[in-house]
């Protein structure tokens, strides 16, 4: 979609769900070999399967039936498979494996999104050392105020990150994967269930949770409460540079501003535009999220909500991360402009370069 790449979001596509579908039907294959639940030499060959194309029109048609696509793509391979069927799917349902795949798919997106804010952190503490006790005009309700620093306005930034980074690292590390069979009790592979779990979780280097979690909706909910957190801080800290960079303020600038397609002489913060508009994005996506409550061994509806509000959930806090670092590694103060607004203040400010060394001594 071409306005992914406005908001700096890496898109999940079709191609990717395919593709984290299979590799998770691959692994339950070998898993299932591992426990003793299928031939080795079956395996093989249903593993090939999965490892050819798929036509992901027909999918997307086929997936509206069952109301989810692992059901006729196991279908499809299945029919394939013919006397090694019984080394497909082995004892899994649709869940366990749209659950396990989007596991797979966030787990990238969240490591990027970390390495995204922990640059900017980086970014914020070289900017501390430099403007440490710089003195510029403090503002409280977007009016002036007292004095403060450069250097702990950008520590306000940077702790803001710091803390933003582990739980959004801890909430994707702790992404389980997903297998309970048909009501979550694993039956279909009984006594075997609790093996093949583990087998699936080596095999795609997942946590084990050692339970079903269908209608446990934990490490989801954890997920998204990290990620609108993120999304959060980064909004936070692109208004603050967007503010600053106005006409009339002028004390940041980025180092590549947009242009304007009527106004030549505009200087448009547009990694700041850009980010605070991808962040503004999440807290919808995170109330969706929060606000499915499956009933019983598997939700009819909630579930299936997840899936758009996650996969956009993911882009706009990932986008948002990656147009905050765009922003701010070519960002710039005006210490002319800082020097004019500040006025004449009283610039003891020795107070507020404290803050900056606590933060730097504490990273």
């Amino acid at each position: 979609m071409i306005l992914d790449a406005v908001f700096g979001a890496e898109a999940i596509t079709d191609g990717d769900w395919v593709a984290a579908l299979c590799r998770v039907e691959a692994a339950l294959t070998r898993a299932a070999v591992a426990v003793g639940l299928a031939d080795a030499a079956a395996a093989e060959r249903v593993e090939k399967l999965w490892s050819e194309p798929v036509d992901v029109a027909a999918l997307t048609r086929d997936a509206v039936a069952g109301g989810n696509p692992v059901i006729p793509l196991v279908e499809a391979v299945r029919s394939r498979a013919g006397d090694d069927a019984s080394a497909v799917h082995v004892g899994a349902t649709s869940q366990d494996v749209m659950d396990t795949a989007l596991v797979l798919l966030a787990r990238p997106v969240c490591a990027t999104a970390a390495a995204d804010l922990t640059a900017c952190a980086d970014r914020c503490a070289d900017l501390a050392r430099e403007h440490r006790d710089r003195p510029m005009i403090g503002r409280t309700l977007l009016q002036q105020a007292v004095p403060t620093t450069i250097g702990a306005l950008v520590t306000g930034w940077g702790t803001a990150l710091d803390a933003s980074i582990v739980p959004l690292s801890s909430a994707a590390a702790a992404l389980p994967v997903s297998y309970g069979g048909a009501a979550g009790t694993m039956a279909a592979v009984h006594p075997h269930g609790p093996a093949l779990r583990a087998a699936l979780a080596a095999e795609l280097d997942l946590p084990d949770p050692g339970r079903s979690w269908h209608a446990d909706r934990t490490p989801v909910l954890q997920l998204a409460a990290a990620l609108g957190v993120a999304a959060a801080v980064v909004g936070t800290i692109a208004t603050d540079v967007v503010l600053l960079a106005q006409t009339e303020v002028g004390e940041v600038r980025e180092a590549a501003p947009g242009g304007s397609s009527a106004m030549p002489h505009k200087q448009n913060a547009i990694a700041a535009i850009t980010a605070r508009a991808a962040a503004a994005q999440a807290p919808g996506l995170v109330a969706t999220v929060l606000a499915q409550t499956p009933e019983l061994q598997r939700g009819a509806g909630p579930w299936h909500a997840e899936w758009p509000a996650l996969q956009r959930l993911l882009q706009s806090a990932g986008g948002a991360a990656s147009r905050l670092r765009t922003c701010l590694e070519g960002l710039a103060f005006d210490l002319d402009a800082v020097a004019r607004n500040l006025g004449t203040a009283d610039p003891d400010v020795g107070h507020a370069a404290d803050l900056v060394d606590a933060w730097l001594a504490a990273r």
